[in-house]
């Protein structure tokens, strides 16, 4: 029996060895190509960067299914997409199971024991956004790390099988693209100005494509939770250093915060939309519920026949879009603290009232369209996995602001989100994306904030046929809403629906944003409607897979890649 067991460690052994010798041969950090879209038969794996859905890909070539593979992606942006990808933040995980079970993961972060409802407020109670945004005190409870744990009892292959790959780019670095080197330039002075020891982020000069980033604190920190499991985070080590960084910076972030923070399985939101079945992610998460809510406003008006961007239909999705973000303003926060009316906000009464006043042809004014009457981040970052077994996973996280707090934690290499600021600071004062919101949303210790993250499978005939997300901020959910509604209404292929102009509305402010290459016809369609037209950098980087099927049979996977962004899919 002694024997048998020796036998079975020096396999596990020699076949962890093969996974990090066949990682290293496959994967060249130091010089690759984004690839944007792919058709293929068996798996897929779309992220916001080329060494990320590369890695993904080799998981599951190497048998791994779609939740090992979406765990070695996220730990691989971690270090390669440093601007979202995180283990300093948070976020939410979707899956669709080979058996038909759905499955919701939170790993919102929270907000530290010492957190209170004013705390971003002055003597005179007016706020201070930049103490919600900016430094030590804007971090929340880092969720991340617990959230990758929880899922591994989805998972086949071991842990740190799944970690070594993300360590390598780490400890060797890797080449940052054009974007990567601008974006760390423009962020230079933030780094230096919120850190209160050297980053990895700032050298010497300008960064430049190319240029290899090392990142060896951080490359110890992953290895201590390859080792020591989730407790290598939240405890020994790491958490001490979390807490020093806390007490240099006047941050709130303490042991036992660190030592008791929780991933939470949650009930699905699941309904059905003309005989698809939606599945995503409910609160803390507005993006479920939301989508839901627009998706069903506008099942009875024949959308399909106003055709693709006419002004008729974005006239349609931005009234929808207007009424369920009043909503969420309104009523949305999180279940564990308040009481939230869902099942009335995505009842088909309640919903056929907020259209009562839809005039087709006419701007709608959000003085006017207030929230219904009820008795009783932008930069983040999303993954899409389908496996060669049945599985579908979504999974969109973030640091909030692009990286976040921008503050390192000393000696350990990770940025930490600036997520307290997706809290009500203030009723009625916006965050940073512009959302409003009341008590409902107000700081609590222990509490998690809401957020606009909306990652989401599609069923057809019960087997995986989307799987969507994106980053945005407040517009994660109408990209979300956009892609899906490019797909299910308008015919359009998946490279179409992603790639696209989108547009945009919150409620507040009462404002249509499009991209720049929105039609100009159709613009001057919607000022002649009454609407004011904002246009603006790119909306999202949306992640999408589609799977087509003749009966029982896969016939093809398409992956594709955001155009905005350096989003990259790879499948085989």
């Amino acid at each position: 029996m002694q024997f048998k067991k020796q036998v079975v460690a020096v396999s596990s052994i020699v076949l962890y060895l093969f996974f990090l010798t066949a990682s290293a041969q496959k994967i060249d950090a130091h010089k690759y190509v984004v690839q944007k879209n792919i058709i293929c038969k068996k798996g897929a794996v779309v992220s916001a960067h080329p060494l990320a859905s590369m890695i993904g890909l080799d998981i599951l070539k190497k048998g791994g299914n779609a939740i090992d593979a979406a765990i070695a992606t996220q730990l691989a942006l971690a270090v390669v997409y440093p601007g979202a990808g995180n283990i300093g933040g948070g976020g939410f995980m979707v899956a669709h199971l080979k058996n038909g079970k759905n499955i919701t993961l939170d790993y919102r972060e929270k907000a530290p024991a010492m957190a209170s409802k004013d705390m971003y407020l002055d003597a005179n109670g007016d706020p201070l956004m930049e103490l919600s945004q900016d430094g030590h005190l804007s971090a929340g409870v880092p969720g991340t790390v617990a959230g990758l744990f929880a899922s591994m009892k989805y998972a086949n292959l071991p842990f740190k099988t799944l970690i070594q790959p993300a360590i390598d780019l780490a400890e060797k670095g890797f080449a940052i693209t054009a974007s990567q080197a601008s974006s760390l330039n423009s962020t230079r002075n933030e780094f230096l100005a919120l850190n209160t020891s050297p980053v990895a982020f700032v050298k010497d000069g300008e960064w430049k494509t190319g240029d290899i980033l090392v990142q060896t604190a951080l490359a110890n920190t992953l290895k201590r939770i390859r080792d020591k499991g989730q407790k290598g985070f939240y405890e020994g080590e790491t958490a001490r250093l979390i807490v020093a960084e806390m007490q240099k910076g006047k941050g709130i972030i303490s042991l036992e915060d660190l030592k008791n923070y929780q991933a939470r399985e949650r009930t699905a939101i699941n309904f059905m939309y003309k005989g698809y079945q939606i599945i995503t992610m409910p609160l803390p998460s507005s993006g479920g519920i939301i989508l839901q809510q627009m998706m069903k406003m506008i099942e009875d008006k024949n959308i399909a026949a106003m055709k693709f961007q006419s002004a008729a239909s974005v006239q349609l999705m931005t009234e929808v879009e207007r009424r369920a973000y009043a909503d969420r303003a309104e009523f949305l926060g999180d279940p564990d603290f308040v009481k939230v009316p869902v099942n009335t906000l995505v009842s088909p009464a309640y919903l056929k009232t907020r259209m009562d006043d839809y005039d087709p042809g006419k701007a709608g004014n959000s003085k006017t369209t207030l929230a219904g009457i009820i008795k009783e981040s932008e930069e983040t970052t999303h993954l899409s996995v389908v496996d060669q077994y049945g599985n579908a996973v979504a999974v969109t996280t973030t640091l909030n602001g692009g990286y976040g707090s921008r503050t390192v934690v000393g000696g350990a290499g990770f940025l930490l989100n600036n997520e307290m600021d997706d809290f009500s600071v203030k009723p009625g004062v916006p965050n940073m994306y512009g959302a409003v919101g009341n008590a409902k949303n107000a700081i609590a210790p222990g509490k998690r904030m809401l957020s606009s993250m909306t990652p989401t499978i599609v069923l057809k005939q019960g087997k995986p046929y989307l799987v969507v997300g994106t980053p945005g901020g407040t517009t994660i959910i109408t990209s979300v809403f956009q892609s899906l509604v490019n797909m299910l209404e308008f015919g359009m292929n998946a490279i179409d629906a992603v790639n696209k102009p989108k547009f945009h509305h919150q409620w507040l402010p009462d404002v249509v944003s499009v991209e720049s290459d929105f039609p100009d016809d159709v613009k001057k369609e919607l000022i002649l409607m009454g609407y004011q037209l904002r246009v603006r950098d790119a909306i999202g980087r949306t992640e999408l897979i589609e799977i087509k099927r003749t009966g029982n049979g896969l016939t093809a996977i398409t992956a594709v890649g955001d155009k905005r962004g350096d989003d990259d899919a790879r499948g085989f």
